[in-house]
């Protein structure tokens, strides 16, 4: 796996950001997007139908725009997650503490909730009151999920081979491997 300080040649195209719930990977994906000048699609938009019921066109959606030559995107959602390998040249992991993806999933998910902040397709955080009441609450998903993706990242390095990984283990680390995809390339 690779790290923030290794080069990237040839510069990534279309590129997957991974980690749990609350590490940043959609802040991550746009930062990537812009730096490279590619366009970034929020998994999420497409897959949340309205009442967050998922969109029957999600699987066609993600296929449509990975056909495409350039993209960023969250390495989410068991339907596509084969297929996002399959056309990624790049996965970035953003592998941050529990404790840190816990605080800022909290901070999150308050501030969304208490804003009424709309995500997707007219869709809310739920009542706080949610979170004793329904499984799949985002708080209790990100704690009985906290460790998913140390467990299937690393089988990629032999499962997709032309897939390369890199591996970010703290926000310094993000922000340095940010900062060196926005350089020219030489």
């Amino acid at each position: 796996m690779l790290t923030a300080d290794d080069a990237l040649d040839p510069r990534p195209r279309r590129i997957l950001v991974a980690g749990v719930s609350g590490v940043g990977k959609t802040t991550t994906a746009r930062r990537i997007a812009d730096v490279l000048g590619v366009p970034h699609t929020e998994i999420d938009a497409l897959f949340h139908g309205p009442d967050w019921e998922p969109r029957a066109t999600f699987v066609d959606d993600v296929d449509r725009f990975t056909s495409e030559p350039a993209w960023v995107t969250e390495w989410m959602y068991a339907p596509v997650r084969e297929l996002l390998v399959e056309r990624a040249d790049t996965l970035v992991w953003v592998d941050l503490p529990t404790r840190v993806a816990l605080w800022r999933l909290l901070r999150r998910t308050l501030r969304r909730r208490l804003r009424r902040l709309e995500l997707w397709n007219g869709n809310v955080e739920p009542s706080l009151w949610t979170f004793f009441t329904d499984r799949e609450h985002i708080l209790r998903w990100g704690i009985s999920t906290r460790n998913k993706f140390r467990e299937r990242v690393p089988p990629l390095e032999r499962s997709a081979p032309h897939l390369r990984i890199v591996h970010l283990r703290s926000q310094r680390e993000v922000d340095v491997f940010v900062e060196r995809l926005a350089r020219p390339a030489v």
